[in-house]
C-alpha cells in the first residue's frame, strides 16, 4: 500500500537524496511545509516561516513508517532547534509532518523511543501537514545534478545503513 510522510531534516537536498536510497521508497519531492501562507518560494522562507521538507511516497510493505523514521533519526541531530550541519534558521528546522491522523501513534512512540538516547529534550516538530508546496525546479534531485555540493549528512554512511538493514545497493 502506498502511503506518504513529510520529512524536514535540514537543508532537503541531502534530505531527498537520503530518502531517494531508502529501500521502499517510491517518489520524493522538495518543497516547503506548514508556513504562515498558502504561497511561498526559496528566496523569502524566512518571512514566510516555511520550512524546508522532503515529500515521501512509500510502499508500507515493504518499509513501515517506524522504519522510515528509524532512518530519519540517524541522519538528524534531533536536539538542535533550527539548525541542522552547515545551515541555520527556522526554514532549518527538524520536523515529522503528517496527513493521516493514524501516523501520529507511531511518530510519537519513535520520538518516545529516541528521547531514551538524549539528555536534552528532542526539538522535532511533529504536525499534521498543513499544506506542502513543491519548490522550484532546479532545487529538486538537486544533489543528483551537482554532485561536487558537499551536505550536511554523509551521503555513503546512508547506504551502509540500508545494506545494515538486509538492502544492497
Amino acid at each position: 500500500m502506498e502511503k506518504e510522510i513529510y520529512l524536514a531534516g535540514g537543508c532537503f537536498w541531502g534530505v531527498q537524496e537520503f530518502f531517494k536510497k531508502a529501500p521502499g521508497v517510491l517518489k520524493t519531492t522538495v518543497g516547503y511545509a506548514n508556513g504562515q501562507t498558502l504561497e511561498t518560494n526559496y528566496d523569502i522562507l524566512k518571512m514566510t516561516d516555511h520550512v524546508e521538507t522532503v515529500y515521501v511516497k512509500y510502499d508500507s510493505g515493504k518499509v513501515s513508517l517506524e522504519q522510515l523514521l528509524t532512518y530519519y533519526f540517524s541522519i538528524i541531530d534531533p536536539t538542535s532547534l533550527n539548525r541542522q550541519g552547515y545551515d541555520e534558521g527556522r526554514q532549518y528546522r527538524t520536523g515529522i509532518y503528517y496527513k493521516d491522523p493514524d501516523d501520529l501513534k507511531i511518530i510519537t512512540k519513535k520520538i518516545e523511543e529516541e528521547q531514551k538516547k538524549y539528555s536534552t529534550d528532542i526539538k522535532v516538530e511533529v504536525k499534521k501537514l498543513n499544506h506542502y508546496i513543491l519548490a522550484e525546479d532546479y532545487h529538486q534531485n538537486y544533489l543528483e545534478k551537482h554532485p561536487e555540493i558537499d551536505c550536511h549528512i554523509d551521503l555513503e554512511n546512508a547506504i551502509k545503513i540500508f545494506e545494515k538493514e538486509g538492502e544492497k545497493y
